[in-house]
């Protein structure tokens, strides 16, 4: 484990800047629905409200922050292109954005990536570099081949107008649900819980907001108990999307001020949310996209006679992992 300060001179993203990102990505980024269960709010005691970004462009939430980021760039910026790293959403919405704004995007991809995220990488007309995950370090590669090309490095959450993007979705959800008990979010950098946690508060000051991470990659939790950035191993869990090592050096500082906790869960409940979405509310949402819901509907965290907010974050599932997922009992 290590433990990182932050140092100074962060610009770090206000509320005034999710709006302005709203605006930027209006006409482009999906409003997409809030979605409720009686069968949920009947487990839980409380009135749930699952903002839908499975049903995003992209199938993610990335693509907000991606495309506010890219846009937000000058002409000599798009003209050498950009570059990501991700495992799978942000490769996607990176490349998504990147095509619909003119400029070339290449991206840095972990050999282990879900094979449909790869696909829809490559589909939106990216150029992908794999690396090893456990072998290599993402940065390293992504400097290296930032240093080759000239573009521009978009990351998956650690960037002001990354966050801003992400921020909308809660943003969204709270104009039209109205103001909410609690907003829960799943957590991997936390580009998406900061982001959610300026708009929350922004809109809702009395919101509570609280992260989710994989059981086994829990250094936001670690993080937010010491007061400093933890770092850990690389993490194993089906939550690809959320094996982060630590959190970013932006949104850090946002979640020690607008987050309330950051809580767990484990894989097996994340696969039992999974199966809850497809056989009765007839979404597919992937394990990452399920672990703000998960904490909920498995009792981690207390909502009984709230107003609750989740996220549900993605929906780029592989087919083949899905159909295990579904056959688990």
């Amino acid at each position: 484990m290590t433990v990182h300060s932050l140092p100074e001179g962060l610009r770090i993203p206000t509320f005034a800047d999710v709006r302005t990102a709203q605006s930027r990505i209006a006409g482009q980024a999906h409003r997409t629905p809030a979605l409720t269960s009686r069968t949920a709010d009947q487990r839980t005691g409380a009135s749930l409200f699952f903002k839908a970004e499975n049903l995003q462009r992209g199938g993610a939430f990335k693509f907000r922050g991606a495309y506010n980021a890219i846009a937000a760039l000058d002409g000599d910026a798009r003209s050498r292109g950009v570059l990501a790293f991700s495992s799978g959403n942000h490769a996607q919405a990176v490349a998504y954005a990147a095509r619909l704004l003119g400029v070339a995007s290449t991206i840095v991809m972990p050999t282990d990536a879900p094979a449909v995220k790869v696909a829809g990488t490559r589909g939106y007309g990216a150029k992908i570099v794999f690396y090893d995950r456990y072998e290599e370090d993402r940065l390293e590669v992504t400097r290296r081949v930032a240093a080759e090309t000239g573009a521009t490095i978009v990351p998956p959450f650690d960037h002001p107008d990354v966050i801003a993007g992400q921020g909308t979705a809660v943003l969204e959800l709270i104009e039209e649900v109205g103001d909410l008990d609690i907003v829960l979010t799943p957590l991997g950098g936390g580009g998406l819980l900061a982001g959610s946690a300026l708009a929350a508060k922004g809109l809702s000051p009395a919101c509570r907001v609280i992260g989710v991470e994989p059981e086994a990659g829990n250094d936001g939790q670690q993080s937010m108990a010491r007061g400093e950035i933890v770092t850990i191993p690389v993490p194993r869990s089906i939550a690809d999307g959320a094996l982060t090592t630590a959190l970013g050096l932006h949104t850090f500082p946002i979640m020690r001020e607008k987050v309330e906790a950051v809580v767990t869960v484990p894989d097996d409940d994340l696969i039992a949310t999974v199966r809850f979405f497809a056989e009765r509310m007839k979404i597919v949402v992937e394990p990452t996209g399920c672990l703000a819901a998960s904490a909920v509907m498995s009792g981690h965290v207390e909502c009984r006679g709230k107003r609750v907010g989740i996220v549900l974050s993605g929906g780029n599932v592989d087919l083949a992992a899905l159909g295990t997922h579904l056959a688990t009992t």
